[in-house]
C-alpha cells in the first residue's frame, strides 16, 4: 500500500464540523496533510477520534468560560474500517478501530487520515471513553490516550497493510510511544529470526534480517564476529530492547517540537507508567533508567532520544529548543499555512485572475506585487464587510466597515498576553480619540483546566465594560476554523503580543498575510523572519527572540507608539501606502510562509535526505 510517511498527531483540524483540534497545532496538522495531498507525497496521518470533541465554549454575563461536549456525526463524515487491532492498557485488552478521511489535493491525489477509536462494545466502559475528549481528564487518561496514539497507531497501520513506511513523523511528543512499539516490533522480528536460525543453522547459510523499513542493518557486532542472524540473536534475547535495536529505530523517526512552554512537554511518573503500559513484558524495566533518569517518563525526551531528525518550528524557536535540549542537534523548519484553504473568496478570485496556478505554486504569490493596489483594497473591503455582517449578527454589535478594525484570536494562555493592549486603557482611549477610531475583535479558548486562561478572558470582558462606546470590543465565543477564516480575512490589522521567547512559531498571522492583512507583533516566532518594518507590517519593540526581555510596560508603550504614530495615520490619511503594505504582506510573506514550502523542506531535510 502507499504511504511512505506516517504523520502522527494528537489533534488535527480538517473541517469545522469535525472538532478534533484545539488550536494551532491541530490546524497546522490539517494544513500539512492538505499540502501533502497537493504535492503528491505518499503520506498517511494518524490521530484520535475525539468523539466528544475538544469543547464548545460559551461565556456567561461575567465573561467566565464554560464548556460543553461537542457531539458530531462521525459516521456521516468518516468511513469506518473493518480492520481491528489490539493493545493492552492496565492489563486489559483494548480493541481499536479506525475511521478514514480522505484529503484531496489540487491534482486529485489524496492522503488518508486515520482516526483511532476505542468506543467499541468489546471494551470495558473506562476504555471506551479513552478517545472521547481531546486533552481531557487526568494524567492517567492522557497517558492512555498517548498509548493508543503511539502504540495503537503503529499496530493499526500494520493491520491496514502499511508495511513499508519509511519515516514516522511525530508532530509534538504525544506520539512518542511509537518509538517503543517500533523497537519492540524489531525485537520480536529479530527474535523470530534467531529462533528460526537455531533450527535451520545446519541446513541454511546465515541470513541478514532486515527491519520493517528499508534501512541498512548495523555493522556486525565485533563480539560475534559473524554477522547475520547470530548478532541479532545476541541482543534481542527475550525481546529486550537494546542500543542496537534503537540504532534501527532512530533512522525511522522525525520529531517536531512545537513549544518551549512546559505544558507542551508531557511527563508521567513511572509508577503510573508501570500501571498503564503493561503489554511489553518488562521492557520498560529493562531500559527505563536510560530514558527516565528522574523517575519520570518525559515524552519529549523519549522522542528526542529516538529520532534522527529533530526540528523547531521557526528559526528563533530552533535556537530556543537548542538551548533547552543542548545534547541534541536541533534544526528548524518554519511553519506555514495552506494558502488555498485560508485565502478568502475575494482574494482567491483576485489571485485566480492575476496569478493563475497559485494553488499549485504558492511561491508565485510573489507576483502579487503586480496586482493593482486598488484591487487589493477592494478585495479586502469585500472580506471585511462579510466578517462584520457575521460579527454583528452573532453579537448584536454595530461594527462599521469604515472603522479601522484590529483582530486578535489565539488560544487564551497567559503567556500569549491577550491583555497587553489594555495595559493603559486611558492611553488607548486617547489614541482612538486623537489618531483615529478603531474597533477590536477578540476570540480564543482557554483549556478547561487553565483557570488563569479563563481569568484572562474574563479580564478582557471587564475591559470591554470599561471602554464602553469609546472603543468597541467584542469577544467571540467558540473560536474555530470558521471564525478563523472570517477574522484572518476581515480585520485591518493582526495583533500578536506573546511573552518572548515563548512563541515558538504562530500561524494566525500567516493566514492573515494571505489575505493582505499586515501584522503588528512582538518579534518572536515566525515574525522574526516575516517582519520587514513598514513593508510587511510592524514590530512591537526592536529586540527579537531570546534578546527580548518581554517587559510588559515597555512592550505596551511600543505598541501604543506604533499604533498612534504610524499605523492609524497611514490607514486613514494614506490608504495608498497602507494598501502597499497589504500587497507586500501577500508577495513576501504569503508566498513563503505556507505549508507547500514547509513540506518541501521536510522532504529534503528529513523525509528523503
Amino acid at each position: 500500500m502507499d504511504g511512505k510517511i506516517a504523520y502522527f498527531t494528537m489533534e488535527i483540524g480538517l473541517e469545522e464540523s469535525m472538532p478534533t483540534y484545539s488550536g494551532g497545532l491541530g490546524i497546522l496538522a490539517g494544513d500539512t496533510v492538505r499540502s501533502a495531498a497537493d504535492l503528491g507525497i505518499q503520506m498517511i496521518a494518524v490521530t484520535l477520534l475525539h468523539r466528544k470533541g475538544y469543547f464548545r465554549q460559551t461565556l456567561d454575563d461575567s465573561g467566565w468560560q464554560h464548556e460543553q461536549d461537542v457531539l458530531w456525526p462521525v459516521a456521516e463524515l468518516l468511513q469506518e474500517m473493518e480492520i481491528r487491532c489490539q493493545i493492552e492498557v492496565e492489563g486489559r485488552k483494548v480493541l481499536l478501530r479506525a475511521w478514514k478521511y480522505q484529503v484531496q489535493g489540487v491534482t486529485g491525489f489524496s492522503v488518508p487520515v486515520y482516526f483511532l477509536d476505542t468506543d467499541l462494545a468489546e471494551n470495558a466502559p473506562q476504555d471506551r471513553a479513552i478517545t472521547d475528549h481531546l486533552y481531557g481528564g487526568d494524567l492517567c487518561y492522557r497517558l492512555c490516550q498517548e498509548l493508543v496514539l503511539g502504540v495503537g497507531g503503529v499496530r493499526m497501520l500494520r493491520a491496514l497493510g502499511y508495511a513499508e513506511i519509511m519515516r514516522f513523523h511525530m508532530n509534538e511528543g504525544h506520539a512518542a510511544l511509537l518509538t517503543l512499539e517500533l523497537a519492540y516490533e524489531l525485537s520480536r522480528q529479530a527474535q523470530d529470526r534467531a529462533n528460526e536460525s537455531l533450527t535451520d543453522m545446519v541446513m541454511m547459510p546465515p541470513l541478514v534480517m532486515k527491519p520493517p523499513c528499508p534501512f541498512p542493518s548495523p555493522d556486525p557486532s565485533p563480539a560475534s564476529g559473524r554477522g547475520g542472524v547470530s548478532r541479532y540473536a545476541s541482543f534481542t534475547l527475550n525481546n529486550v530492547i537494546t542500543p542496537e535495536i534503537v540504532h534501527l529505530v532512530k533512522p525511522m523517526c522525525i520529531f517536531t517540537t512545537h513549544t518551549p512552554v512546559p505544558a507542551g512537554h508531557d511527563k508521567f511518573p513511572l509508577e503510573l507508567v508501570h500501571q498503564v503500559i503493561t503489554g511489553y513484558k518488562g521492557v520498560f524495566l529493562e531500559r527505563e533508567h536510560e530514558f527516565c533518569p528522574d523517575g519520570v517518563l518525559n515524552m519529549t525526551y523519549l522522542a528526542l532520544d529516538n529520532s534522527h531528525y529533530i526540528n523547531g518550528v521557526a528559526k528563533s524557536h530552533g535556537q530556543v529548543a537548542q538551548q533547552m535540549f543542548s545534547k541534541y542537534e536541533i534544526h528548524s523548519i518554519t511553519n506555514g499555512v495552506h494558502a488555498a484553504t485560508w485565502a478568502s473568496l475575494p482574494f482567491a478570485s483576485l489571485f485566480d485572475k492575476h496569478i493563475p496556478g497559485w494553488r499549485e505554486d504558492n511561491a508565485s504569490l510573489r507576483y502579487a506585487l503586480n496586482i493593482p493596489k486598488q484591487h487589493i483594497w477592494a478585495a479586502h473591503h469585500q472580506a471585511k464587510v462579510v466578517m462584520l455582517e457575521q460579527l454583528n449578527r452573532l453579537t448584536g454589535s454595530n461594527f462599521q466597515p469604515e472603522v479601522f478594525t484590529i483582530g486578535y484570536a489565539r488560544r487564551a494562555a497567559v503567556y500569549k498576553r491577550a491583555d497587553l493592549l489594555f495595559w493603559d486603557s486611558a492611553r488607548l482611549i486617547e489614541i482612538a480619540k486623537n489618531a483615529g477610531a478603531f474597533q477590536l475583535v477578540y476570540a480564543g479558548k482557554a483549556h478547561p483546566q487553565d483557570l488563569a486562561g479563563k481569568a484572562l478572558i474574563q479580564h478582557i470582558h471587564e475591559i470591554k465594560q470599561l471602554l464602553g462606546v469609546k472603543i468597541k470590543l467584542v469577544y467571540l465565543e467558540d473560536y474555530g476554523i470558521g471564525l478563523a477564516k472570517l477574522l484572518t480575512s476581515g480585520v485591518d490589522l493582526w495583533l500578536n503580543t506573546p511573552q518572548p521567547p515563548l512563541e515558538a512559531s504562530g500561524t494566525s498571522g500567516m493566514k492573515a498575510a494571505i489575505n493582505g492583512i499586515p501584522s503588528l507583533s512582538i518579534l518572536d516566532g515566525w515574525w522574526c523572519e516575516g517582519c520587514i518594518e513598514g513593508v510587511t507590517g510592524w514590530a512591537i519593540g526592536t529586540d527579537s527572540g531570546m534578546e527580548n526581555t518581554g517587559n510588559r510596560a515597555t512592550d505596551a508603550l511600543a505598541l501604543y507608539n506604533k499604533l498612534e504614530m504610524l499605523i492609524l495615520p497611514m490607514y486613514y490619511n494614506e490608504p495608498d501606502r497602507y494598501a502597499e503594505v497589504m500587497r507586500h504582506s501577500i508577495a513576501l510573506n504569503a508566498s513563503f510562509f505556507n505549508t507547500e514550502r514547509m513540506l518541501s523542506q521536510y522532504i529534503t531535510k528529513a523525509y528523503f535526505e
